[in-house]
C-alpha cells in the first residue's frame, strides 16, 4: 500500500489514536479527514494538521453515517482508505452494576455494527479505486477480556472476526486491501479509566501501522499484543 498521497479518514480522530494516526499520515503526504462527535475537538485537532477536513458527527448513529458516507462521496471522491478508530468502552464491575447489557449494546453498536455499515457504505466506493484500504482498529482485548471492561473485548473480538471474514471476502480483488491494528493499553483520555497512563503512547500505534502499509502487513499487532503473533 502506498503510503503517501491517499485521502484517508479517520474516525475518532480528533484525540487519542486516531490523532496520532493523523498526524503521521499527514506528515508523509496524504490528506486527511478527521471525525469526531466534538466541534471544539475537531478544531483543536485541524491546529496540529496541515490542510485536513474535519466532519463532525456521531458514527454510533445510523442517520450521522449515512450523511458522512454521502459527504466523503460527494464532496471528498479521492477518499481511498478509511481507518475505523472511533471507539466505546466502559469501565465497571460486573459484581457492582444491573445494567451491563445496556453498557454492552452501546459497546457492541459503536465498536461492531457501526463499522459494519460505515463500511459497507463506502466499500462500492472504495472498489473503483486504483488502491485502497479498510483499516480497523481493534485491541488486544480480542485475545482476552479484562474485569474493568467486562463487555469491551466481546465486541472488539467481534470486529476481529469480522475484520477476517472481509478480508477473505475481498482477498482477490488486488485494489483493496483490509488490515487490522490490535493496540495494547495505550496512553490516552479514552483508557484514563483503566490506568491508560501506564499504557504505550499513541503514536506508537501510529508508527506500527504506518510500517504495517509500507510492507502489505495486514495484521498490526502494537506493544504487549505482539506476543500473540509470534
Amino acid at each position: 500500500m502506498k503510503t503517501t498521497g491517499n485521502t484517508i479518514f479517520i474516525s475518532g480522530g480528533s484525540a487519542g489514536i486516531g490523532l496520532a494516526m493523523a498526524k503521521k499520515l499527514n506528515a508523509a503526504g496524504n490528506t486527511i479527514i478527521i471525525n469526531g462527535r466534538s466541534e471544539e475537538r475537531l478544531q483543536s485537532a485541524l491546529k496540529q494538521l496541515d490542510q485536513a477536513i474535519a466532519i463532525q458527527g456521531d458514527l454510533s448513529v445510523e442517520a450521522d453515517r449515512i450523511r458522512i458516507a454521502k459527504e466523503l462521496k460527494e464532496h471528498h471522491p479521492k477518499v481511498n482508505v478509511i481507518i475505523n478508530n472511533a471507539g466505546a468502552a466502559f469501565s465497571y464491575l460486573l459484581s457492582e452494576t444491573l445494567n451491563a447489557h445496556e453498557k454492552a449494546a452501546i459497546e457492541m453498536n459503536t465498536n461492531y455494527l457501526s463499522v459494519i455499515h460505515f463500511t459497507e457504505l463506502l466499500l462500492p466506493h472504495l472498489l473503483q479505486k486504483t488502491e485502497a484500504a479498510v483499516v480497523n482498529v481493534s485491541s488486544i482485548a480480542v485475545f482476552g477480556s479484562h474485569k474493568l471492561v467486562p463487555t469491551y473485548g466481546a465486541t472488539k473480538a467481534a470486529l476481529h472476526s469480522y475484520t477476517v471474514a472481509l478480508r477473505y471476502t475481498y482477498e482477490e480483488e488486488k485494489n483493496l486491501q483490509i488490515y487490522e491494528v490490535y493496540p495494547p493499553l495505550v496512553n490516552t483520555e479514552f483508557s484514563a479509566e483503566i490506568g491508560g497512563a501506564n499504557g504505550i503512547p499513541p503514536e506508537e500505534v501510529a508508527d506500527e501501522l504506518f510500517l504495517a502499509l509500507e510492507k502489505n502487513q495486514f495484521d498490526v499487532p502494537v506493544g504487549d499484543t505482539k506476543q500473540f503473533f509470534k
